[in-house]
């Protein structure tokens, strides 16, 4: 384990560089600032995460590379909900929708840090009324490499009420580098049978559909290009691919995903009951990358492990809400493996 000063914020808060490695040789590099992957190298020396070399570019963009996202990720419809009776107003800041925890979520955050051996611990605390949510709450993301060079992310959070909550991480991956462009020719294969479907502002409906025969069936693996731009509603709602699709089997074992680009395989596992596969439709090089890079539409890919989105607003959907005192806990973790 490696500890650096990164750099402080515009507001003078220091933050921190942690890099772990791996059995196996990979490096993963996470900043205090959002609990943020900011690089995972591979023993080749290949970079495969976006990312950002200063605070001020950080501070600066609006994509949320890297980052732990929440209170709660992705979108509340009409950025409000009701939870025992009482209605909470939230920021709308994705069009009508709440996206991503508000305009100071989790991934604005510095978060406080220590180590457990190999183990990274990031834990932050939101306050009561927080970006409009209530109680407060206590959280905590933990990073560790496992002997089969696995990055695992274990979240957990309490409350000392009633709240909602959904955390994930917000990783692009370029499997060919993170400098290297277009990510439409990595081959990608979901274990899920269906998706949430989308509205007009990439909301769920509350429908949940079947993948047979759209552009959102990944059961064999295929480019991420093949079907991006067929005219279905869903892809041209989303630009693209930014949907839920509902795990089969979520598990700690059995991998719900598999991408491969370069000679590099990507597999992931996770305990959450949906993922948002989101292709970087509105990235747009705006903020310089690392070293430089332009970071363009479609140059990264997202597989945001997640409960499902506006879940508080659809009772088929699993609940988002995290009763006073007891504990969330979900895990994530990415396995690289390169030819």
């Amino acid at each position: 384990m490696k500890k650096q000063s990164f750099v402080t914020t515009k507001n003078g808060q220091e933050v921190e560089r942690y890099t772990i490695q791996s059995p196996g040789g990979l490096l993963a590099s996470i900043l205090t600032y959002g609990a943020t992957l900011q690089s995972l190298v591979l023993p080749s020396g290949r970079d495969v995460v976006l990312g950002h070399d200063t605070m001020a570019d950080y501070e600066r963009q609006d994509k949320y590379l890297g980052a732990v996202v929440g209170r709660v990720a992705n979108r509340i419809g009409g950025g409000r909900f009701t939870l025992n009776g009482r209605e909470y107003v939230l920021c709308q800041n994705n069009g009508p929708n709440h996206l991503h925890g508000g305009l100071a979520g989790f991934d604005k955050k510095v978060w406080q840090a220590k180590t457990e051996g190999e183990m990274l611990v990031l834990s932050c605390q939101s306050a009561d009324g927080e970006e409009g949510y209530p109680g407060k709450m206590e959280v905590t993301v933990r990073y560790w490499f496992s002997e089969d060079d696995t990055l695992w992310m274990d979240y957990t959070a309490k409350s000392d009420a009633d709240t909602l909550v959904n955390l994930t991480n917000h990783t692009y991956f370029n499997l060919e580098g993170h400098s290297s462009g277009s990510i439409l020719g990595h081959t990608l294969w979901l274990d899920s049978d269906a998706f949430t479907e989308n509205d007009e502002f990439s909301c769920p409906t509350g429908r949940i559909l079947p993948v047979e025969g759209t552009a959102m069936d990944f059961r064999r693996p295929k480019p991420l290009g093949q079907d991006i731009d067929r005219k279905e509603e869903q892809i041209h709602r989303g630009n693209g691919y930014d949907h839920n699709f509902v795990l089969k089997n979520p598990s700690l074992t059995a991998p719900f995903a598999k991408a491969q680009a370069g000679g590099v395989t990507l597999t992931v596992y996770t305990t959450q009951p949906g993922v948002q596969l989101y292709t970087g439709n509105f990235l747009d090089g705006a903020v310089p990358g690392k070293g430089g890079a332009c970071y363009e539409k479609r140059c990264g890919f997202c597989l945001e492990t997640q409960g499902f989105p506006d879940a508080i607003h659809h009772a088929n959907f699993p609940s988002p809400v995290l009763k006073a005192g007891e504990t969330y806990h979900q895990r994530t973790g990415y396995c690289l493996t390169e030819e």
